[in-house]
């Protein structure tokens, strides 16, 4: 149950809002991420040190990367965010939502208008004060009517967005949205600074832990601790380099011989090896990730929901895990809510590898073969997306299925070819909730629909589930939901990964969250070096 307090609706529009009645602003809904689990057996404990350079191995970038808040698609940008500024709300390690420029909110009795308190006296780094109109500005970059957010469909259904005073703004929904504060927690609705009705996002200048010290995009940034960080028990670190190394051995050799200190996503083929390393240690979490291979369904032939059915019964998700993830996960069900996120549907059959269905839906659509191409490139999943390709290759082979698989540039991939060519894989963090996720990339229109599915049902239910404050009926929609994509939908999910991580035994950490990888993506300003 939503647990924030209720005010007045006719109160709330023509008087003062009285600040006592704010909640702390944590909502206890049940929607708190899964507990992290740690491969290693030594979770840190030691207290946190002020001090030291961390240099970090990456995966993701590209050279066409923006500082557009709008565009950001990638880890290295992901990190930039909130590594140099702040959002609204947070989640916290263990999942709930918790304040960050908001220092409290509240909603009418329908969560139909939400009121966010923003906290008072912190700066930018060139020393201007936060107000409301920096949160206003920086929440409609999102929503113009040219805009190709990701952020967009989340803030779709805002009718009025104001400022009640300097640290007051009064938020209108068409519909009500009980989950709506944990919107403000993307890494794209960050707080820029207002300039006129807009942002200036060239300028880096955030509120956030680190000041920008260099910034290549897709290559290399170099952050510097904002002495003046009004989060007096995080930001440790003097300087965070990132450096971009897209190569899995090389980022591997780099952690080796010390030339970083952190690699994400290390090839989970070696990395029996590197827990042998004396120095280094791996490290798991167990969240919402989950890999995907989106084919659309605007095009011919995943037009055919028969030719889709086919290829979701000609892979062995079970031979992915063990191969590709080298264990490290479980097998997926063609829907992307984790069985940790609440309102997960646990009554649908798992679907698993049946080559004789395959044919028979091939059979439905008028075929007795298929020959596709499938547009891979490694940093599509981080590791061995190639190979995965080639493993479903081989096993729909049998079903009179045959794949090419096209290798293609690690740069450019997600500007070239994710949401471009008909059959490609991406990997997705997940969201926080069941309404976030499928916002993000199920409902009809939205730019980061990787499919373009469209289903009426569908986003029916998506829009009735958002405000519907009677927890059953709330969840048979979302199993609904579920079962939609499962049976209808345009895109195979293989699987779920853990996020895995390498370092040396000198970085060090708390408790961490798993709603993205990296500490829910917050490392820069939680984590510090022994």
């Amino acid at each position: 149950m939503n647990k924030t307090k209720t005010l007045n609706h006719a109160n709330t529009l023509n008087k003062p809002i009285d600040r006592r009645r704010f909640l702390s602003g944590s909502l206890a809904t049940g929607a708190a991420i899964g507990a992290s689990s740690m491969m290693s057996t030594n979770l840190m404990a030691m207290p946190a040190k002020k001090g030291g350079t961390l240099r970090v191995g990456f995966t993701q970038g590209a050279t066409s990367d923006s500082t557009d808040p709008a565009t950001f698609n990638n880890d290295f940008m992901f990190t930039y965010a909130y590594g140099v500024f702040n959002n609204l709300t947070e989640i916290a390690p263990d999942g709930s939502l918790i304040p960050e420029l908001a220092l409290k909110w509240d909603a009418t009795p329908d969560a139909k208008m939400w009121i966010f308190e923003l906290r008072q006296g912190v700066s930018f780094h060139d020393g201007k004060e936060l107000d409301a109109n920096d949160v206003i500005a920086s929440i409609n970059h999102h929503r113009g009517e040219q805009s190709k957010s990701s952020a967009k469909p989340l803030l779709a259904d805002i009718t009025s967005i104001k400022a009640l005073d300097k640290y007051t703004i009064t938020i209108e929904l068409a519909g009500g949205n009980a989950d709506f504060p944990f919107i403000f927690s993307q890494y794209n609705l960050v707080i820029h600074p207002a300039k006129g009705e807009s942002i200036d996002f060239t300028s880096m200048n955030g509120t956030g832990a680190y000041k920008v010290k260099q910034f290549e995009p897709g290559v290399r940034a170099l952050y510097q601790r904002n002495e003046n960080y009004w989060k007096e028990d995080r930001a440790h670190l003097d300087e965070i380099e990132i450096i971009l190394i897209s190569d899995p051995a090389a980022r591997l050799n780099a952690l080796t011989t010390g030339e970083v200190d952190l690699i994400d996503r290390p090839d989970l083929k070696t990395l029996h090896l590197l827990k042998r390393r004396k120095g280094l240690r791996v490290e798991q979490t167990t969240g919402t990730k989950h890999y995907t291979l989106p084919m659309l369904s605007d095009v011919a032939p995943y037009k055919d929901n028969n030719v889709r059915q086919a290829l979701k019964y000609a892979i062995d998700r079970q031979e992915m895990v063990d191969k590709i993830l080298k264990g490290y996960g479980t097998v997926g069900n063609d829907h992307p809510i984790a069985p940790s996120m609440r309102f997960f549907n646990n009554e649908l059959k798992q679907r698993e590898y049946d080559a004789d269905k395959s044919r028979f839906y091939l059979k439905k659509a008028g075929l007795k073969k298929l020959d596709i191409q499938l547009n891979l490139a490694e940093s599509a999943w981080g590791n061995d997306t190639v190979n995965g390709g080639v493993l479903f290759s081989e096993t729909s082979a049998k079903a009179g299925i045959n794949i090419e698989v096209v290798r293609e540039p690690n740069d450019g991939y997600w500007s070239n070819v994710w949401l471009k060519k008909p059959f490609c894989a991406s990997y997705w963090g997940g969201r926080p909730t069941a309404d976030w996720m499928f916002t993000t990339a199920y409902a009809d229109g939205v730019s980061w629909n990787e499919s373009r599915w469209s289903h009426e049902k569908f986003n029916q239910l998506l829009v009735a589930a958002r405000s519907e404050l009677n927890q059953e009926r709330r969840r048979e929609m979302y199993f609904d939901m579920q079962r939609l994509v499962h049976d209808e939908g345009s895109t195979i999910i293989p699987m779920f990964g853990n996020y895995v991580l390498a370092m040396n035994d000198k970085v060090q950490h708390g408790q961490t969250a798993s709603n993205w990888n990296l500490d829910g993506l917050r490392f820069m300003e939680r984590w510090w070096i022994s």
